[in-house]
């Protein structure tokens, strides 16, 4: 008999949404660029529009609260860790994942920098939002990584309820139920199928 963790269970896994929907008022905007082969491109129209909306760095900056300044160098100080936290998680995956049999987790799919065709943002701005992607998308990233190591060496859910939970915690075996976690340990702590191999 095969395991199924999302039978009977309402609260087995917590759905996240990547692009959650939006309200609207009347029909959906049609977005007004295009992707082909990964590459963005805007209506040249549309750019221009843009470009209007770009806030000059002399306005920007006199704009900015002084605790920004402030803060700003504690902000870019976890570069340092956060770029570490990037090589370790690669080598980590790169080293263990194919002794456990778990496929990798594809960096780029987390990690993306397409804020830089918005020209209604100047390049401080494009700067800020390149450093945030990288770090929200990294953090992704690595709890991806975590997710897969977790479901092969302890795919248990907790007693209590998480806040957040990772993609892969709907797969884990009840609480307290050792009958079940004996007969499909083996079962969950091999059962990517969902996820392609990279």
């Amino acid at each position: 008999m095969n395991y199924n963790p999302f039978a009977g269970s309402h609260d087995s896994a917590q759905r996240i949404e990547v692009d959650p929907p939006r309200k609207s008022a009347g029909t959906k905007k049609q977005p007004d660029y295009t992707i082909k082969g990964g590459k963005i491109t805007f209506n040249p129209v549309v750019k221009r529009q843009h470009e209007l909306f770009s806030k000059k760095h002399r306005h920007y900056l006199s704009d900015a609260r002084w605790s920004s300044f402030l803060t700003t160098p504690v902000i870019l100080s976890c570069i340092i860790p956060i770029v570490l936290l990037d090589l370790w998680s690669t080598a980590y995956q790169a080293i263990c994942f194919p002794a456990y049999g778990i496929p990798k987790v594809k960096r780029s799919d987390y990690i993306i920098f397409d804020r830089n065709h918005l020209r209604y943002l100047n390049s401080i701005e494009r700067l800020n939002c390149a450093y945030c992607g990288y770090v929200n998308g990294l953090i992704a990233y690595a709890q991806e990584i975590a997710g897969r190591t977790e479901q092969y060496w302890c795919p248990i859910k907790h007693a209590l309820r998480l806040k957040t939970a990772h993609s892969r915690y709907g797969h884990f075996l009840e609480y307290g139920d050792a009958k079940q976690y004996r007969q499909h340990v083996e079962e969950v702590r091999h059962g990517f199928e969902d996820v392609k191999w990279k």
